[in-house]
C-alpha cells in the first residue's frame, strides 16, 4: 500500500524537520520526504494547510479493561485516542484484576490486537496486588510487553520498595512511574488546600503532600541510578525539585497534563465533580510554575491521565464522587489553544512533548518522521474551531471540565502504521 501526504506543513522535532514537503507511505513505514513525490499510483491526501507530525502519544491513560468496561474498554478507549490525535497509548495497571502479572499483561495485549485502532503500551504494576508490600514479577511482565511499572492510582508509600524497584528495573532500563502523593498529609482531602477549598467547606489537600514524596522519589533516583518519572506533576515546588535534579544528572522526568496546565482550583467552585482530579487543580501560581517548566524544558511529556467513569458515579455529592477526569479527545485541542495560541510555547515544542518526549520515556521507537520509521501520523488544523461536546465523544465516559468550551486547533487526522484511523477532515 502507498499513500502520499501532500503540500503539509512536515513538523519533526525529533528529526529537526520544519519544512512544506511531501510524505510518501510505503507498507506502513516513512518511506520519503521531499518537496515534490510523484505519486505514481500511491493514493493522495492534500494536506495543504494542515501540520503533519510524528504520532502523538499519551503514556498515562486509565482504559479500564479489564475489569471495569462499563467505564471504557480497549476498543472504545483507542477509538477516541484515535479522534484525539494519538498513535498510542500507554495503559495503566490500576485495572480489575491489576496488572501485576505476565497473564494479565498477555491479555490486554491480545485484546488490544482484536479490539484496538492504535497501539496499546502496558504499564506493569510496581507491586503485587498494588498492595505496596512485595514487588510484582517485574522481569516477566517486561518479557510479556510491558513498557514501564507504575502503581498509578495511589502512591508507592514504601521507600523501601521504590529502591528495590528502581534498583530492578535498572535490569531492563525501563522507569518507574510514581504517583507522587503522602496519603497522611491527603488526610481525605478532595480539592488543593487553600482559599477555594475554605470558601466551599471541603476537606483541604496540601500540595506539599506531593512535594514531599517527589523529594523523596528523586534522592532514591540518585541513590540508586534507576529511571524515576513523575507522572502528573502538579505544583511549583515539585517542579522545581525535577528541575534541580536534572542539572544534577538524576534520572528523572516528568509529564504535565492539560486540566493542571489549563485550570486552576477555582473551576471546582461549582461543585463541579468533572473537575475533582488527582491531584487536585491547583491555585494560579502552580499553573504558572507549570508553564515555566514547559518553557525551560524541565517538563518532558504531556499525558492526559485520562480517568473515564460513568454518570453515575460522578453525580453524587462532591466529597464521594471519584476523581478523575476523560482527556484523550480533548487534549490537543486545549493544548494548541491554551498553550501555543496562548504564546506559551510554539508549535515545535508542543510537538515534541507529545512525541519524541514519550516515546524517549517509554524506550519506543517512535516520534519521527524519518525515513524508515514507523507511518505513525497526527495531522493537525491549528486553527480549525472547535467546541467541546461530552455527546459525541468516542469514549464511554462524558466527565470533562472542558464542556462547551470553544477552542482553536484540533487534530483532523491519524495514521498508524500507515492505515487512516481518524480522519475528521
Amino acid at each position: 500500500m502507498r499513500l502520499l501526504l501532500r503540500n503539509g506543513r512536515v513538523l519533526d522535532p525529533a528529526s529537526g524537520v520544519d519544512d512544506t514537503l511531501d510524505v510518501l507511505i510505503e507498507d506502513g513505514r516513512i518511506a520519503r520526504l521531499e518537496a515534490k513525490i510523484p505519486a505514481r499510483g500511491a493514493e493522495v491526501a492534500d494536506l495543504a494547510g494542515l501540520v503533519v507530525c510524528p504520532g502523538f502519544l499519551d503514556m498515562h491513560v486509565h482504559l479500564r479493561e479489564p475489569g471495569q468496561e462499563w467505564k471504557e474498554t480497549i476498543a472504545t478507549g483507542t477509538r477516541a485516542a484515535a479522534a484525539g490525535g494519538f498513535t498510542g497509548v500507554a495503559c495503566m495497571p490500576n485495572t480489575v484484576p491489576v496488572n501485576d502479572s505476565r497473564s494479565v499483561t498477555e491479555s490486554i495485549l491480545r485484546t488490544a490486537a482484536r479490539d484496538a485502532v492504535v497501539a496499546v503500551y502496558p504499564v506493569g504494576c510496581v507491586s503485587k496486588g498494588q498492595a505496596g508490600e512485595e514487588l510484582a514479577e517485574m522481569a516477566d511482565m517486561f518479557e510479556a510487553g510491558a513498557r514501564a511499572f507504575s502503581d498509578d492510582g495511589q502512591p508507592v508509600a514504601s521507600g523501601l520498595l521504590l529502591r528495590k524497584a528502581l534498583e530492578y528495573s535498572r535490569l531492563f532500563d525501563v522507569p518507574i512511574l510514581d504517583h507522587c502523593e503522602d496519603s497522611g498529609l491527603v488526610a481525605g482531602g478532595v480539592v488543593h488546600e487553600g482559599d477555594v477549598s475554605t470558601r466551599m467547606g471541603l476537606r483541604g489537600w496540601p500540595g506539599v503532600a506531593e512535594d514531599v514524596v517527589v523529594q523523596r522519589d528523586v534522592l532514591l533516583a540518585e541513590y540508586t541510578a534507576g529511571r524515576l518519572h513523575v507522572a502528573h506533576l502538579s505544583t511549583g515546588r515539585s517542579a522545581d525539585i525535577v528541575r534541580r535534579a536534572k542539572k544534577a544528572g538524576i534520572r528523572v522526568t516528568c509529564e504535565a497534563t492539560p486540566h493542571h496546565l489549563a485550570l486552576t482550583d477555582e473551576a471546582v467552585s461549582g461543585f463541579d465533580t468533572n473537575a475533582k482530579m488527582n491531584p487536585p487543580l491547583r491555585p494560579e501560581s502552580d499553573r504558572r510554575a507549570l508553564l515555566k517548566a514547559l518553557q525551560d524544558g524541565t517538563v518532558d511529556a504531556i499525558a492526559t491521565d485520562h480517568a473515564p467513569h460513568h454518570a453515575d458515579e460522578k453525580n453524587v455529592e462532591f466529597s464521594r464522587a471519584p476523581f478523575g477526569i476523560v482527556g484523550l479527545e480533548t487534549a490537543v485541542s486545549v493544548c494548541l489553544d491554551r498553550l501555543v495560541h496562548g504564546g506559551t510555547i510554539g508549535l515545535p515544542r508542543l510537538v515534541e512533548l507529545f512525541t519524541s518526549g514519550p516515546a524517549r520515556i517509554l524506550g519506543l521507537a517512535k516520534g519521527t518522521l524519518a525515513p524508515g520509521a514507523d507511518a505513525d501520523v497526527t495531522v493537525l488544523d491549528p486553527n480549525r474551531r472547535v467546541t467541546v461536546d461530552p455527546a459525541r465523544f468516542r469514549s464511554k465516559s462524558a466527565n470533562t471540565p472542558f464542556a462547551g468550551w470553544s477552542l482553536r486547533g484540533a487534530p483532523v487526522m491519524t495514521l498508524v502504521a500507515g492505515r487512516i484511523v481518524h480522519d475528521g477532515r
